[in-house]
């Protein structure tokens, strides 16, 4: 069998929109019989959180969707633009503080991409980012911006088309 696939899940600090994302695609590739083809892990543009669960409110909606989850944030290295196929940032801030931190010349294996370029219903939307919300509503929004965005991207990985 190939290598498997690797994704990388990035928002600014690893503790909201990048986890649950990360457990939506590994729920989207159990669902569809290809978690054996894939490694995804997420981390954090910065480095505040490293080493902290996501934020209560994150890990409230990924156990109401029955997304089981127990990483700790951590911060992008430069070994992770080598290791993984594709690094997805949550909005145009995160895309150019990834290609800001890529070796230069742009010699990366990673496909730096925006995960709400493969929004089904809003293509090239950010994902919302509802870390300073005071309620849960925005996480929920931000979960089903992810499950639309990792089904179109698995859809289109598994076509050949990215």
């Amino acid at each position: 069998m190939a290598d498997k696939k690797k994704a990388l899940f990035i928002c600014l600090g690893n503790i909201c929109r990048s986890p649950i994302a990360e457990a939506v695609f590994l729920k989207t590739i159990n669902t569809a019989g290809v978690a054996d083809q894939w490694e995804v892990d997420s981390a954090a543009i910065g480095s505040w959180h490293v080493g902290r669960s996501p934020d209560h409110r994150a890990l409230a909606t990924m156990k109401q969707h029955d997304l089981p989850y127990n990483n700790k944030a951590r911060q992008i290295k430069k070994a992770d633009f080598d290791h993984y196929d594709y690094i997805f940032g949550m909005d145009t801030e995160n895309i150019s503080d990834l290609k800001e931190r890529a070796p230069k010349g742009g010699e990366c294996k990673a496909k730096i991409l925006l995960l709400g370029d493969f929004d089904s219903q809003q293509p090239g939307a950010i994902i919302r980012d509802p870390y300073y919300d005071r309620g849960s509503e925005g996480f929920e929004q931000c979960y089903v911006q992810c499950v639309r965005c990792c089904e179109t991207f698995l859809a289109k990985a598994q076509a050949g088309q990215i």
